[in-house]
């Protein structure tokens, strides 16, 4: 089972954070204060962020340490995430275009 959901938090954070929350709900609230709405908002926006922070936060503590780099390599990879997909997708988006307009 943990091998699984290894694959799941690489490939599908979204999922791994919602089954977290399913099957440890304190746990995955703690860092967040307890509050709903920001773990809810880290799900849709930044979904290995969200992930890290939760595996990485020290109930006393909070984060210490190389635990600020391994939350910056997820806030990157979410970043850069969403920068493929803009990528991807821009010429799809309305009024949009790759060429640089003539003056």
């Amino acid at each position: 089972m943990p091998c699984l959901f290894a694959l799941f938090a690489g490939f599908f954070p979204r999922l791994a954070d919602i089954i977290l929350w399913i099957a440890r709900p304190a746990w995955f609230t703690a860092p967040f204060g307890g509050a709903w709405i920001w773990p809810m908002l880290g799900i849709i926006f930044l979904p290995f962020t969200t992930l890290f922070y939760v595996f990485m936060w020290t109930p006393g503590i909070g984060l210490a340490g190389w635990d600020w780099l391994w939350l910056g390599m997820a806030v990157f990879m979410d970043v850069a995430n969403l920068a493929g997909h803009f990528r991807t997708y821009q010429d799809r988006i309305p009024g949009y275009s790759k060429a640089p307009a003539a003056s």
